[in-house]
C-alpha cells in the first residue's frame, strides 16, 4: 500500500520531518509566480521547522497536509484534492466553511471597527449580539460575559459562581463534576474534567473537585444527594455537559438526570453550570442541549459554533442573581476578569450573521442529518466490529470493538484511512463520529459512512498488514 497523500504529492516515506530540517533558508515570499505545489512545499518546510500542533505526537505524526482553501462541507488541500470534513473542523463550523452571509458580515464590519478595549467601551455587534443570544437562550440567563473560547468561558463561569458566593459573605469553593466530563485545556478547565490522559500530568497543581459519576456509568443523583448532605454548605457549583460528554467518546446521558441534578441544585442554592461549547447551536436537536431537557441552568458556557465556526469568540451567560452579587460601592467585589480581545467587533458580527442563518431551513437540515445517521447507525450495529452506536441530534457515534480509550490505536488507523479516501474523521480513541456541518448533503453522508463500513469490512487488515502509517 503506497504512503499515506503521496497522491497529493507529499510522500511519508521520502519526507519525513527529518528531512526537512535546514531547508526553506532564503525563501522569497514576496514571490506571486511560486507554482501552487512549490508553496504547499514550503508550507512544509516552515510548518516543520517553526510549528508545534495541538494533540500531536511530533516524534511519529505523518507531516499535516497544507489546506488552502474550504466551501460547504469540503476541504481542499494544494492540490485541489477535496477532503469532507465529517467533524465540522473540530465541532466548529456549523453551517458550512466559508458561509456567504457570515464571510460578508466580517467583511463590513472590518471596514468600520475592527477591534477596541472593552473596559469602558462597547460597539453594536457585543450589544445586539448579547441581546440576541438572551432571546434566545433558556429563560433568566440575562447576562452575558464575552471571552476567547470553549476554555476561557468554563473559567469565567467557575470564577463568577465562587466569587459570588464570597461577594455575599458566604464563601463556597467546592465545585462538583461528572467522571469522564472535558470541559477545556486552561488549569480551572482541566481541574473539573475528568482525571486523564489530558489531564494527568497536571494533577498536583489542580484545585479539589468533588466527582460525581457519569451518568452513563453510575448513579449520578444518589451520589449528589450525598455530597449535598455531607458537604452542601461547601458546594458552589456542579458543572456537566448536558446530555452529551463529548471528549470522552460522545456519551449520551439521559434528559431526566439532567432535570434531577438540576432540582437538586437548587434545592440546596448550588449553581448549575452548563458547558454547552459542544453542545450550543443546535447540535442535539434545539439551539442549545438544555432546552431539550427544559432545564434552566444558573450560568451557560458557550463557544466553537457561537461565530458559525469562522472566529474565536466564547461568552458565559449568568442570571441576574449572580450578576447582582458583584454590584457594589466596594471595588473589591468588580470581577478581575478580562481578555484583550473581549468581545472583538469582528468576531461578535460573525456571531450575529451565524444567528440569523437558525431558521426554518437550519431545522429541517438538521432533522435530515438526524435521520440519515439514525439510517446508517442501524447499519452498522450489525457490523463486526461494532461494540455499540449511539446518537443525540446531529451527533452520531460508533463505538468499535478494541481497547478502550483516547490512545487507542484503532482510532489513527480509521484517521488515515479516511482521510486516504477523502474524508476528515477524528476518532476519540475506540470512538468514531460523525459530528458535520448543517449544510452536508444525504449523498455527502453515504461517503462518510461508507469509509467506516469499508474501513471495519476489510481494510483496516490491510493497512497493518502492509505497515502503512497512521495519523496521529
Amino acid at each position: 500500500m503506497s504512503a499515506p497523500y503521496d497522491d497529493d504529492g507529499f510522500d511519508l516515506e521520502e519526507n519525513s520531518v527529518d528531512d526537512l530540517d535546514g531547508f526553506g533558508d532564503g525563501i522569497d515570499r514576496d514571490d506571486d509566480d511560486v507554482p501552487m505545489q512549490s508553496n504547499a512545499e514550503l508550507v512544509l518546510l516552515h510548518d516543520a521547522a517553526h510549528v508545534w500542533h495541538p494533540y500531536t505526537q511530533h516524534h511519529q505524526a505523518p507531516l499535516p497536509v497544507p489546506i488552502v482553501r474550504a466551501k460547504g462541507a469540503w476541504l481542499y488541500d494544494a492540490n485541489e484534492r477535496p477532503i469532507l470534513d465529517a467533524i465540522s473542523s473540530w465541532w466548529v463550523t456549523t453551517h458550512g466553511h466559508c458561509q456567504d452571509d457570515i464571510i460578508d458580515a466580517i467583511t463590513e464590519q472590518a471596514k468600520r471597527l475592527d477591534q477596541v478595549i472593552f473596559a469602558g467601551f462597547t460597539h453594536e455587534p457585543a450589544a445586539a449580539l448579547a441581546a440576541e443570544l438572551v432571546q434566545r437562550l433558556p429563560r433568566g440567563l440575562s447576562k452575558i460575559f464575552f471571552s476567547d473560547d470553549g476554555s476561557t468561558a468554563v473559567e469565567v463561569a467557575i470564577k463568577l459562581s465562587l466569587q459570588s458566593f464570597a461577594n455575599r459573605g458566604t464563601p463556597r469553593r467546592l465545585i462538583a463534576a461528572l467522571n469522564n466530563a472535558y470541559h477545556g485545556d486552561t488549569f480551572g478547565a482541566m481541574a473539573a474534567s475528568g482525571r486523564g490522559v489530558f489531564t494527568q500530568m497536571y494533577e498536583p497543581l489542580l484545585f479539589e473537585v468533588a466527582r460525581l459519576p457519569d451518568p452513563t456509568e453510575g448513579d449520578t443523583i444518589a451520589a449528589l444527594d450525598a455530597l449535598i448532605a455531607e458537604r452542601g454548605s461547601e458546594l458552589a457549583a456542579v458543572i456537566v455537559e448536558p446530555l452529551v460528554l463529548g471528549a470522552s467518546g460522545m456519551r449520551v446521558w439521559d434528559e431526566q438526570v439532567l432535570q434531577d441534578i438540576r432540582e437538586r441544585t437548587a434545592a440546596a442554592g448550588v449553581h448549575l453550570i452548563a458547558d454547552e461549547v459542544l453542545t450550543g447551536f443546535g447540535r442535539t436537536g434545539p439551539l442549545f442541549a438544555c432546552e431539550r431537557a427544559d432545564v434552566r441552568p444558573d450560568l451557560l458556557c458557550m463557544s466553537k459554533g457561537l461565530t458559525g465556526g469562522v472566529l474565536p469568540l466564547g461568552a458565559t451567560a449568568a442570571t441576574e442573581d449572580i450578576f447582582d452579587a458583584f454590584r457594589s460601592a466596594d471595588r473589591a467585589k468588580t470581577f478581575f476578569h478580562g481578555h484583550s480581545y473581549t468581545a472583538n467587533p469582528i468576531a461578535c458580527a460573525a456571531a450575529l450573521a451565524s444567528l440569523e442563518l437558525f431558521d426554518d431551513d437550519s431545522e429541517d437540515d438538521r432533522v435530515r442529518i438526524e435521520v440519515a445517521h439514525a439510517r446508517h447507525l442501524d447499519a452498522l450495529r450489525r457490523v463486526k466490529g461494532v461494540r455499540t452506536v449511539r446518537q443525540i441530534g446531529t451527533i452520531a457515534a460508533v463505538e468499535l470493538d478494541a481497547p478502550a480509550g483516547y490512545l487507542s490505536d484503532i482510532g489513527r488507523e480509521l484517521a488515515a484511512y479516511a482521510l486516504q479516501e477523502g474524508v476528515l474523521l477524528r476518532p476519540l480513541g475506540n470512538v468514531a463520529y460523525c459530528l458535520p456541518p448543517y449544510c452536508i448533503t444525504d449523498e455527502e453522508l453515504d461517503l462518510v459512512y461508507g469509509v467506516m463500513h469499508r474501513f471495519l469490512g476489510g481494510a483496516r487488515a490491510e493497512m497493518l498488514t502492509t505497515g502503512g502509517p497512521v495519523d496521529d
